[in-house]
Parts: C-alpha cells; sequence; structure tokens
C-alpha cells in the first residue's frame, strides 16, 4: 500500500518537471508583438458636387411679332421668315408681313395731309386778303373823319341845313370808325381761331401719316445682334411648332431669337448648403443630355446672391453661372445639362477659415 503511493508521488512530480519544463521555452516563444495602431487611409483632396442645369447664350436677343395701331388678333400675314438654324448679322432682315394695308392707309393719310395744308395755306391767304380789306375799310373811314371834320370848319359860310347834314356826318364818321376798330380785333381772334384748328387737325393727321409709316416700317424684322438664328415655338394649328410663311402669328408671341454661339454660358441650379465649394477657380466636366458621348469643362463665373425655394419646399437653390472653355457647335441654347462641379478640399477649408 505504502508502495503503491510512493510510486503515485514519484510519477505526479516526473510529470509536474516535465510540464515546468516545457512550458518555459513555449511562454517565450508565443510572447505577441504589441498591436499596431491603425492608420486610415488619406482622404481624397478633391470635392465633386453633381448639379443640374441649362445651356443658355450669354448674348442673345428675342425677336416678337409685332404690334401696329388698329391691329386686330391675327391679322398680320407672315411672308418672309429666316431659316432655322441660319447665321445673320446685325441688320439683316429675318422676318417680314404682309405690309399692304399698312402702306395704303399711309398713302391715304398723306394724301389727308396734303389737303390739309393746302387748306392752311388757302385759308391763311384769305385771312391776308380780309385783313387788307378791313385796313384799305379803315383807312376810308378815318378819311371821311377827317373830311367831315373839314366840312364842320366851313360852318360859318353854310346855311344851317347844311351845317346840321355836315354835323351828322362827323357823327357817323365816327360811330363807323369806332366800329371798324372794334371788329377788327374781333375778327382778327376769329381767324386765329379758324387756322389754329386747320393747323392742329393738320398736326394730328402728320403724327398719324408718322405711326402709320412707323407701323409699315415695324412689319420688316431685322436682326439687331450677329449670331445664330433659332426660331421660337409658338401656337399654330392647335399644336406647338415653328412659325412657317403664311401664318398669322398672335402680335407680342417670340418669333425668331437671336444668340452668339461663341459666348455660351452654363447655369446651374445649386442648393444653398452646397455653396461654400463654390470659389473662384473653381471648375467642372460638363455632360449634356442630348450629347452623353461628349464632355466639356467650364470655369465658375458667379453665383446669384440670393437662394430661394419652391413653395412648400424646405430646400433653397440659387443659380450658378459657368463659362466653357470651348466654343462647340453642339452648345446649344436650352440644352439640359449635367456637372460635376470639382473644389480642391484643402483650399475649401482655407477658404471657409
Amino acid at each position: 500500500m505504502v508502495h503503491s503511493t510512493g510510486k503515485t508521488i514519484t510519477v505526479v512530480a516526473a510529470l509536474c518537471s516535465l510540464l515546468s519544463g516545457c512550458s518555459t521555452p513555449r511562454v517565450s516563444a508565443n510572447i505577441a508583438d504589441p498591436p499596431k495602431k491603425l492608420i486610415p487611409p488619406p482622404a481624397t483632396s478633391v470635392q465633386t458636387l453633381r448639379a443640374t442645369g441649362t445651356v443658355e447664350a450669354l448674348h442673345s436677343v428675342s425677336i416678337h411679332v409685332p404690334r401696329v395701331s388698329g391691329q386686330q388678333s391675327g391679322n398680320l400675314t407672315l411672308t418672309k421668315l429666316v431659316e432655322n438654324g441660319a447665321m445673320v448679322h446685325t441688320g439683316d432682315i429675318v422676318a417680314e408681313f404682309d405690309r399692304i394695308a399698312q402702306i395704303k392707309n399711309a398713302r391715304d393719310a398723306e394724301t389727308k395731309y396734303d389737303d390739309l395744308s393746302h387748306q392752311v395755306d388757302q385759308k391763311a391767304a384769305q385771312h391776308s386778303s380780309n385783313a387788307a380789306k378791313r385796313s384799305s375799310d379803315l383807312a376810308q373811314a378815318e378819311a371821311d373823319l377827317q373830311k367831315a371834320k373839314l366840312e364842320i370848319r366851313k360852318g360859318p359860310v353854310l346855311s344851317e341845313l347844311d351845317q346840321l347834314k355836315n354835323a351828322e356826318k362827323l357823327k357817323d364818321a365816327e360811330a363807323h370808325l369806332a366800329s371798324l376798330h372794334k371788329s377788327q380785333h374781333a375778327h382778327e381772334l376769329a381767324e386765329a381761331a379758324e387756322l389754329g384748328v386747320l393747323k392742329l387737325q393738320r398736326e394730328r393727321q402728320k403724327s398719324t401719316l408718322a405711326r402709320l409709316r412707323a407701323d409699315a416700317d415695324r412689319l420688316v424684322l431685322r436682326a439687331s445682334l450677329s449670331g445664330m438664328a433659332a426660331l421660337e415655338n409658338i401656337w399654330r394649328n392647335n399644336s406647338m411648332g415653328h412659325a412657317k410663311e403664311g401664318d398669322t402669328p398672335w402680335p407680342g408671341s417670340p418669333l425668331v431669337r437671336v444668340f452668339d454661339p461663341t459666348s455660351m454660358v452654363l447655369r446651374l441650379s445649386v442648393s444653398e448648403a452646397d455653396g461654400a465649394i463654390l470659389q473662384p477657380g473653381t471648375r467642372a466636366t460638363v455632360h449634356l443630355d442630348a450629347y452623353p458621348e461628349l464632355t466639356f469643362t467650364a470655369r465658375f463665373d458667379s453665383a446669384s446672391p440670393v437662394a430661394s425655394s419652391a413653395l412648400g419646399s424646405p430646400l433653397k437653390t440659387f443659380t450658378a453661372q459657368f463659362f466653357f472653355d470651348q466654343s462647340d457647335p453642339h452648345l446649344l441654347p436650352d440644352m439640359a445639362a449635367a456637372a460635376d462641379i470639382q473644389r480642391n478640399v484643402t483650399e475649401l477649408l482655407k477658404a471657409s477659415k
């Protein structure tokens, strides 16, 4: 019994020594290195913002259907129209309307104006003749008065009856001269008023003639800018489309737009929260919806200082304008485009400080 117990103790001691001897090198071999600090990858130095907008011409002018005096809706017939996409120069005719009615009215007005001018001249000559006759009558009345005064001086050598006759003649001569002096002023006022009415009628007719001539000239539409002509869509034949010769478009409706294709800009709608990215030197890569394979570059020019939002929407946006670096025939007004606005983050942080 004692033997077996001693044997057991010997086996346990051997196992303990074996385990202690084996554990020492294993611990030294499996000591782990201190954990390394994880370094995040560097953030990109360029920030990109996607915005949408439209291509517009920096220099453009819209030509509308003219309004003329006495015009009714749809009574102007288009007789000439420039082709869509044609290049025009300043002063070239881009559209023309039928001017027969305006020219006829102008000729009638000119005839009436000439007639009134002749009436004014004739009335002035008549008044001059009347004034000369009144002056003659006045001179004759003064002569009769002087003669009557001379006859009165012969009183002592004349009979009483002759003296009474001469006294009556003197009274008549004085009354007649006073009457002529009084009527002279009334005649002058009446003639001046009559001549003034004719002159006013002539001036009014002259204004009518000038207006009708201007209406005739207004029916010829000329380009005030050198560039490309783009036809506007108008309401015709119960649909929207380009005007054609023979149409009677509504007065005041847009007909042709002339723009300079060498100076195109991109106007984007940018969120108010992204406004800090727009700084001098900001550039953008532009893609046209109509030509996805084409890529253009543009540079930031200006931005609207006021942001606005749609009714009921909390999101406010403002308009930013970019200049294209290229001049390309594919860049046309009202084309939808998307722009990737790029800005260096380091410069953005400096600008925010």
